[in-house]
């Protein structure tokens, strides 16, 4: 196996033997075949939309397909065999409706090779064999290391995008035009050689579709739930039976409080499910009671003392202890060998009987409390106050810290610098990243809180909103604001906001704790020039060099 997509990489390179996320070399090798056919797919349904016609079966699997392969997802080889012999499947479709409209409008169809008919074979055995011929490192062998990061730059960009555009799908927001971004880019992926500016101009175009996509879902989210509003969250324990809901995704939280009411039953967010507590329709749930533990690399340790059923939504799962393995619970595109799986059905009697047998929590907690709900109409409802206090020097400069949370020495930066931030400045956050100190006091400036969740990851949309508000309030443009982003990635979704910070032209950025192992000297030099990309250095020789 070859892997590099995620911050953890071995030795900051790739892993070689196993994931250090816990993935299998066979499920890695199954994972790079499943990217290579749904490449194959749309080639054909490239080619087919410059017809008009589309299939919404293929523009489907072919979100679910990338998403399947980001990071901490799918661990299992059965799942991942039966999406191969799926992808195949679409392929020989997508192929067909290809060479029915060629007939139609009287041309003969190209003769596609690579992707279009790589041969995945028909065993398990197979399947990780072939994966072993596309892998990355395969792929550098052919290209140049240069060539093939650029090419895993734009790959790791689609997969985040594809996350959110599943997340939006649930929610019954979808583009047409988006599927036809996803197969445009992958057909352009599935070359033989690229050049190196072209592939630069395609980075900079993905994170342009991004943008779109998390549009989309914010549309969703905020359809379907309201806008989210200040919220005081419990994160002590309540009496009573439990379920810990971990992920991201919203509609299986609802329909698992749907399903809970009136069973005694509490239910506890996890991780990125954090912000749904500043959903006005999420809630309104009063066994909504609040959340437990922090990010998705300490779920190991927090899972097994937790007293109740776990539900995984989407990615972020890690190798379940024994100790509670037959009270986690996946659904959606998550997977683990040997752990329970939720349909599509959704029916989750079986998590709720599972919380039922357990002990629950024997007696309250004192109870502590953060905030969260700080999207960008809260934030906006009190633009005024907080460009008067700009104006008057009582807010001297904002820091936006967020991102993805990892197990990953050096992380501790993040939590050095929130502290060390001046009094007179406001920190915005998002993401995981938020639970380095999200539970820290850091008081108020003329009653805005110091620190704002401004929600989960995909919420980047909401923060660049409120970026380009004050910049439009103070007649500038966002690098000209007194705002710093000091980012942290740990997995695609982070890629892919990245590459849509880039597309807006926003100068500036530190990024840590390491840069990717894909990004190559190169490049790293272009992104440099171009936006001033910096790695992230100490809290306090960042500090000094942005606040002077």
């Amino acid at each position: 196996m070859f892997c590099y997509q995620c911050e953890q990489t071995a030795k900051g390179a790739g892993c070689t033997v196993a994931g250090v996320c816990g993935k299998s070399p066979a499920v890695s090798d199954m994972q790079d075949l499943l990217v290579h056919i749904t490449k194959g797919i749309s080639m054909y349904a490239h080619r087919a939309r410059e017809f008009g016609v589309k299939d919404k079966e293929i523009d489907t699997f072919v979100v679910e397909a990338l998403f399947s392969t980001i990071t901490n997802v799918n661990f299992d080889e059965d799942r991942m065999e039966g999406l191969i012999k799926k992808a195949v499947e679409l392929r020989e479709k997508a192929k067909k409706l290809y060479e029915e409209s060629c007939k139609k409008a009287g041309t003969s169809p190209e003769e596609l090779t690579g992707p279009a008919t790589f041969d995945p074979g028909t065993t398990k055995t197979e399947m990780i064999s072939k994966g072993e011929e596309v892998t990355p490192a395969k792929g550098a062998e052919k290209r140049g290391e240069v060539i093939q990061g650029m090419h895993d730059l734009v790959l790791f960009g689609l997969k985040g995008s594809a996350a959110y555009a599943d997340h939006a799908r649930i929610l019954g927001q979808e583009d047409d035009e988006v599927y036809g971004f996803f197969h445009d880019f992958l057909n352009f992926l599935s070359k033989d050689s690229f050049e190196l500016d072209e592939l630069v101009s395609r980075t900079l175009e993905a994170g342009k579709w991004n943008i779109r996509v998390m549009e989309l879902l914010d549309k969703a989210n905020t359809g379907g739930y309201g806008d989210p509003v200040p919220t005081k969250v419990r994160i002590t324990p309540v009496k009573g039976k439990a379920i810990l809901v971990s992920g991201h995704d919203l509609k299986d939280l609802e329909l698992l409080l749907k399903q809970t009411e009136g069973k005694g039953i509490n239910i506890y967010t996890h991780g990125e499910m954090l912000p749904c507590h500043g959903y006005p329709e999420l809630k309104k749930y009063p066994h909504l009671v609040g959340n437990y533990g922090g990010a998705w690399q300490d779920q190991q340790k927090e899972f097994d003392e937790f007293p109740g059923a776990i539900l995984m939504t989407t990615n972020c799962i890690q190798k379940p202890k024994e100790s509670y393995k037959h009270r986690i619970f996946t659904t959606g595109l998550v997977a683990w060998p040997g752990v329970r799986h939720i349909g599509p059905d959704k029916d989750f009697t079986p998590v709720i009987e599972a919380a039922l047998a357990e002990e629950g929590f024997k007696e309250d907690a004192p109870e502590k409390t953060i905030m969260v709900g700080f999207a960008r109409n809260a934030v906006l409802s009190v633009a005024p106050q907080v460009i008067e206090n700009v104006k008057e020097g009582k807010i001297r400069h904002f820091f936006l810290i967020g991102g993805c949370d990892g197990a990953k020495s050096g992380r501790n930066y993040y939590t050095d610098l929130a502290l060390k931030v001046p009094k007179d400045c406001v920190i915005l956050t998002l993401a995981c990243g938020k639970y380095r100190f999200n539970k820290l006091d850091f008081g108020d400036i003329d009653g805005i809180p110091r620190l704002l969740d401004v929600g989960q990851c995909n919420d980047a949309f909401s923060a660049v909103k409120i970026a380009q508000a004050l910049a439009e309030a103070f007649e500038t443009d966002i690098n000209s604001l007194p705002l710093s982003l000091i980012l942290s990635w740990y997995e695609q979704k982070a890629v892919c906001i990245l590459l849509s910070l880039l597309y807006l032209g926003i100068r500036n950025m530190r990024l840590g704790p390491s840069l990717p192992a894909f990004v190559k000297p190169p490049v790293l030099e272009f992104l440099q020039k171009e936006f001033n990309l910096m790695p992230i250095t100490t809290p306090e020789e960042d500090l000094k060099s942005i606040l002077g």
